[in-house]
């Protein structure tokens, strides 16, 4: 079945991992991205690879370059010479979408700024990412997601907690890159549909300031209202709910529970758990003597977690209609029963040796999903484009010549 973005075709020119991911995003839903690369060293996320993981004898696999630049086609472009930009030129004239995360001076010099692409297909869509936005004295800053996002943002500020020597690290590699990315993959979809409501070009702007903006707004929403830093944090001792708090196991895993209405879930749970007194216990009768006394209830729900192992609760809590959720491992994510029923990961295979499992973009259309195809070698489909371009086989071996393609 043909994806939602099916004939929509995307250049990307871009590196390491926010707009590729967008790029990745746009593929999953069936656009045709083209990534271009400059011909002797392309994105500088090829060469990331984590050596150590790889059992010895092995060749590393580049996971990363994987995650971020499957399903893409990829061509090899010169964009300093002349005739490298005559035929980025002639592609994006074909385009729907031009994606980029290169800064303002770059983008001048050459010569792939808004408005030189706009004359040269005057109902584009171009999409541009940055760590602090196009506006204000620092939009030419360069950025990462660990600066721009994680620590600038403060999203690593409220991940704090209160006591700790220092902030926590990014909970994963890139990880405020592909929250950025898939706003971006948003931002291109909506201008898309702009664009043939009104036959107007559209210029999408997101940076991964933006993302952490929107990803804490109630701290930002509360602290200009009290007069606070943040809201408040908390921890495992200090929650009001006891029924809202996550728990340790018998086998040191953590069993998080989110019963917002506890009254409602009180007795029918500690009941299940072989604690029935605790239902008539004065101290925890409704939700109000619960928070009052919510430091011995989280103590005797310590207690009770404590007494068998998180497998033995997946089977037990399973029994009563609360929502819960054991803590789980990325390993263990992949492998999740409803990440794989419902297509969250695919397994795509690399080559005879190696395959990797990677994850899809949230967002489905009615149910259906493209096959992931690995990520391309460097200008592995330079021939192929330019060939549909309308270029013909002894103008590709002169721009060979040239250095101008690879």
């Amino acid at each position: 079945m043909p994806g939602v973005m099916d004939g929509v075709r995307v250049v990307e020119l871009a590196t390491w991992g926010f707009i590729p991911s967008a790029g990745v995003a746009l593929a999953d839903w069936g656009a045709e991205v083209i990534k271009v690369e400059h011909p002797s060293h392309g994105d500088p996320m090829r060469g990331l690879v984590s050596a150590a993981l790889a059992p010895p004898g092995e060749q590393p696999v580049s996971f990363m370059f994987q995650t971020f630049s499957r399903n893409k086609t990829s061509v090899g472009i010169d964009l300093t010479t002349d005739a490298g930009q005559e035929v980025l030129y002639r592609l994006v004239a074909t385009a729907d979408v031009f994606l980029t995360n290169y800064l303002a001076p770059v983008r001048r010099k050459l010569r792939v700024d808004v408005g030189d692409l706009l004359k040269v297909n005057p109902r584009l869509v171009y999409a541009r990412g940055s760590g602090l936005g196009p506006g204000g004295e620092e939009a030419d800053t360069g950025g990462f997601d660990l600066a721009s996002y994680w620590s600038r943002g403060g999203v690593g500020y409220v991940s704090t907690p209160e006591d700790a020597d220092f902030p926590p690290p990014m909970p994963g590699a890139a990880f405020g890159d592909l929250q950025s990315g898939m706003h971006a993959a948003g931002g291109v979809a909506a201008a898309l549909f702009a664009r043939e409501r009104t036959g107007e070009p559209q210029v999408v702007d997101v940076s991964l300031l933006s993302t952490a903006v929107w990803g804490t707004a109630p701290h930002i929403a509360a602290s200009s209202l009290y007069d606070i830093e943040a809201m408040p944090r908390g921890d495992h001792w200090s929650q009001h709910n006891p029924l809202s708090n996550t728990y340790r196991t018998a086998d040191d895993r953590f069993v998080a529970l989110v019963m917002l209405e506890s009254d409602r879930f009180w007795a029918p749970l500690v009941e299940l758990i072989g604690r029935p007194d605790l239902a008539s216990d004065e101290r925890y009768v409704d939700a109000a003597a619960r928070r009052e006394h919510s430091r011995a209830c989280i103590e005797d729900l310590d207690a009770i977690f404590a007494t068998r192992t998180a497998d033995e609760w997946r089977v037990l809590l399973s029994r009563q209609r609360g929502v819960w959720a054991i803590v789980q491992t990325p390993a263990e994510v992949r492998r999740d029963p409803q990440v794989v029923a419902n297509d969250y990961v695919a397994t795509m295979r690399i080559n005879d040796m190696a395959a990797v499992t990677v994850a899809r973009p949230p967002v489905q259309f009615n149910g259906s999903r493209v096959e992931a195809r690995p990520a391309p070698d460097l200008g592995a489909d330079t021939d192929e484009v330019l060939l549909s371009l309308g270029y013909h086989w002894d103008e590709l071996v002169e721009l060979k010549v040239a250095g101008a393609i690879t």
